[in-house]
């Protein structure tokens, strides 16, 4: 029997239990950077091992993202987005009660893993719940506004959470969160059933995952090693060799992981690699300004949040009231290209950064323009990305494409970081004369490679714009065929 989503008057309230899982899902990825130092403190957490705070919960996200996708496909969408919101709000219980740094880790990778089962059934539910290209414009740009959105909405959260309750809380926040996001999900969403007899591809799951996590765990012990550093240069080798190896098997896999006919489409594979461009990008920033406000201008963790809203409005707008009202009209690379741009825009105003910056005049409007630009971006990746995927493939292409955004967020953190670290020590051996006005000088050297890195920043950016008008060719969606859309409602 054929439910045609459509006709269901209580979808809307549907896409409110997906964005919310959504949202907890990114957040999650940044909630617990303004809580970091709190919870170092109390753990006895080393400076050296205190990122994999951060590395554990991005590592296993993007390493078994595609895995997690295939799952959704194969024992059904509704019951996994289930199984992932449970998983998730366990994994965070564990993690607020941890009382070893040990116990904080393994707490987030477990978090990441469950992350990694909930976030591509978020999405392929979207996209068989909203058919209609008006509507599904609409619940994409919402959709696309979380998802941007919401590592700036992390910041806010975690600054309230951790001056007026305590770090743990940025943990336990998600335990509401998901009973709620369950509840809903019972008695809203629709599902097909998953696929009899199908199985998951072993082999390809642990070359993919492998060479995905070698690559990243490479690029974030460059930053404390060097990237000459044999350990770093071996793992980002053994990764891309895992990878090459993935890409073969899938050639002959009975049951692949990642059909390759998916990657073959060309503005498939321009909406990937243009959103993991633009992620590296931006998640590198939001590392670079949570210090700069904090340890230079001095904010208390709250005003630090508060001072990344502009950035989320931005991005909602950019989302929801240009992208989702043109998408139906324009090529969806005629919102991209703009939108890389404009990021990139406020992205070189952030370059003359001094150590006296002013907040209005020489942040703000930095903020307001990489919102916007990243809202236009996001929003009509995810539509292209997932429109016209055959039924069975629905999972693992929203896979996918969170793969872009998660593995794009932990190589910039750790590359744009290298760079500037790279960058400010260097200023400080070469204007360093003696012991007096060394605070001055560390200072003045840390905004330096801040501002090295945020000028690798915008060169990336540019490329990701590049990259999706050069690749992404599709027509607007009112004009495409929408027969393997109509097809998986089911």
């Amino acid at each position: 029997m054929e439910h045609t989503a459509d006709a269901d008057p209580r979808r809307w309230w549907g896409l409110v239990i997906i964005a919310l899982a959504q949202l907890m899902v990114v957040l999650d990825a940044t909630i617990v950077n303004i809580a970091l130092p709190s919870a170092q403190h109390d753990l006895g957490i080393s400076d050296g091992n205190r990122q994999w705070v951060i590395t554990a919960y991005t590592l296993a996200f993007g390493g078994l993202l595609l895995l997690g996708g295939r799952i959704a496909d194969l024992v059904g969408r509704k019951r996994t987005f289930v199984i992932g919101l449970v998983g998730f709000a366990a994994a965070s219980a564990l993690g607020g009660a941890a009382t070893t740094a040990g116990m904080l880790f393994g707490a987030r990778a477990l978090q990441g893993a469950f992350a990694a089962v909930l976030a591509p059934s978020a999405l392929s539910l979207l996209t068989t719940t909203f058919t209609d290209p008006k509507e599904r414009g609409k619940a994409f740009g919402i959709y696309g506004a979380l998802a941007g959105s919401g590592a700036a909405i992390g910041f806010i959260v975690g600054g309230l959470l951790t001056e007026y309750l305590d770090w743990r809380w940025c943990l336990y926040v998600n335990v509401p969160i998901a009973i709620v996001a369950v509840l809903g999900a019972l008695s809203l969403l629709h599902d097909r059933p998953g696929q009899a007899g199908a199985r998951l591809d072993v082999p390809g799951a642990v070359l993919g995952c492998g060479g995905l996590v070698a690559i990243v765990y490479g690029f974030s012990e460059a930053e404390p090693r060097g990237w000459a550093d044999p350990l770093v240069l071996g793992l980002l080798a053994f990764g891309v060799v895992l990878l090459i190896a993935f890409v073969w098997w899938q050639s002959r896999a009975p049951m692949p992981l990642l059909p390759l006919h998916i990657i073959k489409d060309r503005d498939r594979a321009g909406c990937f690699l243009t959103m993991g461009l633009a992620v590296i990008g931006m998640f590198g920033l939001f590392l670079f300004m949570t210090y700069y406000l904090q340890v230079i201008l001095g904010y208390s963790p709250v005003k630090t949040g508060l001072a990344f809203l502009p950035l989320t409005v931005a991005i909602i707008t950019g989302s929801t009231q240009i992208s989702a009202r043109l998408l139906p009209r324009v090529q969806p690379r005629a919102l991209m290209v703009p939108g890389a741009v404009l990021a990139a825009g406020g992205m070189m105003i952030l370059t003359q950064l001094t150590v006296h910056s002013a907040y209005a005049s020489d942040i703000l409007p930095a903020l307001l323009l990489m919102g916007l630009g990243m809202g236009m971006i996001f929003m009509p990746v995810f539509a292209t990305a997932t429109a016209g995927v055959a039924p069975q493939d629905s999972g693992v292409t929203s896979a996918t494409v969170n793969t872009s955004q998660q593995v794009g967020g932990s190589i910039g953190t750790a590359l744009l970081n290298t760079i500037a670290t790279t960058s400010s020590t260097a200023y400080v051996t070469a204007h360093l004369t003696g012991p007096a006005g060394r605070a001055q000088v560390v200072a003045e050297g840390t905004v330096h490679g801040y501002t090295v890195a945020i000028w690798w920043a915008t060169g990336i950016m540019l490329l990701a714009g590049l990259v999706a008008g050069l690749m992404v060719t599709a027509r607007p969606p009112q004009h495409a065929p929408r027969t393997a859309v109509r097809e998986s409602v089911t």
